[in-house]
């Protein structure tokens, strides 16, 4: 992204390149996770799971069948991202999409799509 000059914030993403299109940082965020990276279907399985009902760590883990370590494991990616928060105490917090995530469901959606249309095997389901 171009910086602002010197005192002055953008007030929306500038494109880097003319004739490209301007991405906030969630975005990119976004694309890093669940486009390009190992575990990429695996998280987009589990943020689905929690905007069909925020549950904890072993609810999640049962509903995906997946262990409970994977689980966490991936959560903690998702919490230090900014894309979950949670409630309650340590042991059986609940986890919620964060208000960033929930801005940026439609972008999710579209990612989740393209991995899906490109035959990624990989694709959360």
């Amino acid at each position: 992204m171009a910086s602002s000059p010197p005192g002055q914030d953008a007030p929306f993403p500038v494109p880097l390149f003319p004739g490209t299109v301007a991405v906030d940082s969630l975005e990119r965020v976004l694309w890093w996770l669940f486009r390009s990276s190992i575990g990429a279907a695996t998280r987009a399985r589990v943020l689905l799971a929690i905007r069909e009902e925020p549950r904890n760590a072993q609810q999640l883990a049962g509903a995906l069948v997946l262990d409970y370590k994977t689980v966490r494991h991936h959560l903690r990616v998702l919490g230090k991202n900014g894309l979950i928060t949670t409630a309650g105490e340590r042991y059986g917090q609940v986890y919620f999409l964060s208000p960033s995530m929930e801005g940026h469901w439609t972008v999710f959606e579209s990612i989740v799509k393209d991995m899906k249309t490109r035959g990624d095997r990989r694709a959360a389901k």
